[in-house]
């Protein structure tokens, strides 16, 4: 078996664990990428629409232009890079079992950044009744069919879930001049970015229907139909609202879930909301020196947020290599972070310092406006914001002051009120 020794290793080679490994080879040199595809781009690689990288690079980029600038930085900063190379396990002493085409490796690093991202929810997670036929997809497969591998996958299109991918799908099938039948969302509101319902549907007359999901998928060996239904404030179909829609394929825009297995099977804690980590404020997770960001951590919704992130992940985990994070060495202790109310959940979940700013990222359950962001530690006020419009669809971020830190005593709660709530 192979044997080596890095400061930091990424695992996994998105836009997060690139930009982590930059930003810690800036701290020192022994720094591995591990990417189980053979180029390093995640995602990206197949996001063939604009609207990345206007953040971060000032440019309006495709996916691929986006991630292109990002392997000249890796290029740059000389990092090792191992591709095809699959991750089997994570020790909690640090350890790496990998293997590739050279056999088994053992990795001995340091710090640990985990930047694994997320996959898509499929039919069977949210159990759709039916026919188990072909033309059944996810959105991300659909898009990488069409745009990676020059695939169509069907002709009439019914897409279920108003995520941001499933909703440039929708777009990029009609540019393609493949029907597409509507796209249909159980909640009351649109889960994806506003820019994208208006670019990608309102722009080419595409109907959204809200409050309204797949009963049924029909067909004997392809997707023949799907039924669709109304769905009342619970999310339950509401009889008699039932209707056909004639389609040969089903796409599933249906969310997110971090790809967590090496997480938990490092030791690592996770949130039970987001299925991502605990981490403290220096996305550092329950076990000293593993470290998480990106989409691994949190569903973001902007990939310049998630660079962001992952920028601090790589610092603090290069630090922590070089001996220079000694608060870290311990995960429980300093101040608790928990989510109230219409808050789903908060990111950090511990901060062990007062000395510095916070940035805390948090999602709400449901959209409502004239709403104050309000932080509290115990029935203390410490911090309210100016009242405006919260949406589940959006990951809000929050710069929380030291002055404010150094208030708490032990636990600080984060919720979200309207003006008139007691």
């Amino acid at each position: 078996m192979k044997k080596d020794t890095y400061d930091v290793v990424v695992i996994g080679g998105g836009p997060a664990g690139m930009a982590a490994a930059c930003k810690a080879a800036e701290w020192t040199q022994r720094v591995l990428i591990i990417e189980r595809s053979s180029l390093l781009g995640g995602v990206l690689n197949q996001c063939i629409h604009t609207g990345f990288g206007l953040h971060y690079f000032g440019k309006n980029l495709t996916g691929p232009e986006f991630a292109d600038l990002q392997r000249e930085k890796v290029k740059k900063r000389e990092i090792d890079v191992w591709t095809d190379t699959f991750v089997i396990r994570i020790l909690p002493n640090r350890t790496i079992v990998a293997v590739n085409e050279n056999g088994m490796l053992q990795i001995s690093a340091k710090a640990i950044v985990l930047a694994m991202g997320c996959r898509e929810r499929t039919r069977e997670s949210i159990v759709v009744p039916g026919a188990r036929v072909a033309g059944v997809y996810t959105a991300g497969t659909a898009q990488r069919y069409m745009n990676l591998e020059n695939f169509v996958p069907g002709r009439q299109f019914v897409i279920l879930g108003s995520g941001d991918i499933g909703l440039i799908m929708a777009r990029r099938l009609t540019l393609e001049g493949l029907e597409v039948k509507g796209v249909f969302e159980i909640m009351p509101e649109p889960n994806g970015l506003r820019r994208n319902i208006k670019n990608c549907l309102e722009d080419y007359g595409i109907p959204l229907h809200l409050s309204t999901t797949i009963t049924k998928i029909i067909g004997k060996n392809r997707v023949e139909a799907a039924e669709v239904s109304r769905v009342d404030e619970n999310g339950k179909p509401i009889p008699g609202t039932e209707r056909i829609i004639e389609c040969d394929t089903v796409l599933m825009a249906i969310g997110l879930i971090p790809e967590n297995e090496l997480t938990s099977g490092a030791g690592a804690r996770l949130n039970p909301v987001t299925n991502g980590p605990l981490v403290d404020e220096s996305c550092q997770t329950t076990v000293p020196g593993i470290f998480a960001c990106g989409n691994v951590l949190q569903v973001h919704d902007l990939v310049d947020n998630v660079v962001a992130e992952a920028e601090k992940a790589g610092k603090e985990a290069a630090e922590y290599a070089l001996g220079e994070a000694a608060a870290h060495l311990q995960w429980s202790g300093g101040i608790t972070v928990e989510s109230q109310g219409i808050v789903r959940y908060t990111v950090p979940n511990a901060i062990r310092s007062s000395e510095r700013p916070v940035s805390l990222s948090f999602r709400v359950r449901k959209g409502i406006s004239g709403a104050r962001a309000v932080i509290r530690s115990g029935e203390r006020i410490l911090w309210q914001g100016r009242p405006r419009g919260y949406k589940p669809s959006v990951m809000e971020q929050l710069n929380m002051p030291a002055s404010v830190l150094k208030q708490a005593e032990g636990t600080i709660t984060l919720s979200v009120e309207q003006e008139d709530a007691e």
